[in-house]
């Protein structure tokens, strides 16, 4: 990449502390963008902050789930750098396997809430500054559970699934603002969360890895942070000007 391809650009981008909203976060900046990292680890998100350019990362503590909370975080980040031209929703919560009758009202509620109210809050308060600058580029990260469903995922795959339709209708509703919506579709990815998707003991979790994650990949190979990130990127950018409600999959052939 030429480093100039979001050159005085901002960026938020939730769930930067780790995995791939970390690695969006980083290349983002690599690439000339002032990127706003929120997550609700601020102690993380500062330490990747710190591995940023000079003067390109700031770290927020936000629950993106929270009206409150991301309101602040647009209001801080028009404070830092007084502008708001991509968003990335990359915070979410996984789903260990839990048949219906025995998942909970709490569990529904966060991973419905983590995964899906955010981007309606973020975006709620991001789109009237980016409304105002006559264009915007919106990325939210949902996952191949969204449109290949999985037993046990039922509340993972409806929040992911919701996400995707929000994105196609916001994408309608922004385009004559210019300001694009588009959607990532990971594959099982090498990040902390991966584990997190299996019931067990940390054997029975690496094992799974393989067995379960890597073996309904035709590549062979599980999707790394890096790669959502140059998808990311191509989003972010005039590369895909007139690119808006595309899904696409970066999942090694899984959604297939």
């Amino acid at each position: 990449m030429s480093g100039q391809l979001l050159q005085e650009k901002t960026a938020i981008v939730t769930g930067a502390a780790s995995g791939m909203g970390k690695a969006i976060a980083k290349l983002f900046a690599d690439e000339g963008a002032n990127v706003i990292l929120a997550d609700l680890n601020k102690e993380a998100a500062v330490s990747v902050a710190q591995e940023l350019p000079q003067g390109k990362g700031h770290a927020v503590q936000t629950d993106v789930a929270d009206d409150t909370s991301v309101a602040a975080l647009v209001k801080e980040t028009l404070e830092a750098y007084g502008s708001i031209d991509v968003l990335v929703n990359c915070a979410g919560v996984p789903q260990a396997f839990t048949p219906i009758e025995e998942l909970t009202l709490e569990q529904w509620d966060r991973i419905l809430s983590v995964n899906t109210k955010s981007i309606f809050l973020t975006t709620r308060y991001a789109v009237p500054h980016m409304k105002e600058k006559g264009k915007g580029s919106i990325i939210n990260i949902a996952s191949i559970a969204g449109i290949r469903a999985r037993p046990g995922l039922n509340a993972y795959c409806a929040s992911k699934g919701a996400a995707i339709m929000l994105s196609k209708a916001l994408a309608i509703e922004l385009a004559p603002f210019q300001i694009r919506v588009n959607v990532i579709n990971p594959g099982p990815a090498e990040t902390p969360m991966l584990g997190k998707f299996i019931n067990g003991d940390e054997a029975e979790v690496e094992a799974g890895k393989k067995d379960i994650f890597i073996s309904s990949v035709p590549l062979g190979m599980l999707i790394q942070p890096e790669d959502i990130a140059q998808a990311a990127l191509y989003l972010a950018t005039d590369l895909s000007k007139i690119v808006t409600g595309e899904v696409m999959n970066v999942d090694g052939g899984r959604g297939i």
